[in-house]
């Protein structure tokens, strides 16, 4: 693996042809969670079948969060809203714009644009997990960037007034979609109207529902590597 900076953003690379991003495979971007280090998901490299010679590239946010250690943001939340999510509160979030999340838009697209000079892959999948998830999908519904899938690993819905008109122009997109039935931070069912409205909109939707909570279990895992040797070939 290497460390090195795209587009402003620090970011891990490996797989490939010598485990440090070589070669001229397809490129998996992940993005991690708030609160969470920017190695965060690294370990995904090494335990989801992905196809030979892919790439994986882990961004690290660019806002360290006061009191969370090495924990980093793409945006900052509301620290007693979580805890009131934690608790359980349903309060409907998808019709908000969260703070921040054009500026990390921004952040991420300066990023992809270095990684295409730098990796040139042949293919390229964004995704991400929880906060990542959002950003991710946020990036591939407002940019006309060539992605051949998006992921969204426990992420929700927001800005629906703005993200669901742009659906449209993604027809066709494979869209690889977890969430876990007792997720206290991000509500199962609006994932579910997430999915709903992607497929609307004739996007390819792979639904990954799993018994549990905020998290990324084995089942997922597996359902990520088949949903990755179908888009990427291999």
């Amino acid at each position: 693996m290497r460390t090195e900076s795209l587009g402003g953003l620090r970011v891990r690379i490996t797989g490939g042809d010598d485990r440090e991003g070589g070669g001229d495979g397809p490129a998996i971007v992940l993005m991690h969670g708030f609160g969470a280090p920017g190695d965060d998901l690294v370990s995904l490299a090494r335990v989801v079948d992905a196809p030979r010679g892919a790439r994986f590239v882990f961004p690290e946010a660019p806002h360290a969060i006061p009191g969370f250690g090495d924990g980093r943001a793409w945006w900052m939340l509301d620290m007693e809203r979580i805890a009131r999510l934690a608790l359980g509160d349903t309060a409907d979030m998808s019709r908000e714009v969260p703070a921040g999340l054009a500026e990390a838009r921004a952040r991420v697209s300066a990023m992809l644009d270095a990684a295409d000079q730098a990796l040139k892959p042949s293919k390229l999948v964004i995704g991400g997990f929880s906060q990542g998830a959002m950003l991710a999908c946020d990036v591939a519904l407002r940019t006309e960037r060539p992605l051949a899938a998006l992921v969204m690993l426990s992420g929700t819905f927001v800005a629906a007034d703005e993200w669901t008109p742009l659906m449209n122009r993604r027809t066709g997109l494979p869209v690889f979609l977890s969430h876990g039935s007792a997720d206290r931070l991000l509500p199962f069912a609006l994932s579910e109207r997430l999915r709903d409205a992607l497929a609307s909109a004739g996007l390819g939707v792979t639904w990954s529902p799993f018994r549990g909570g905020h998290e990324i279990p084995p089942s997922v895992l597996d359902g990520l590597g088949t949903f990755l040797r179908r888009v990427l070939g291999g």
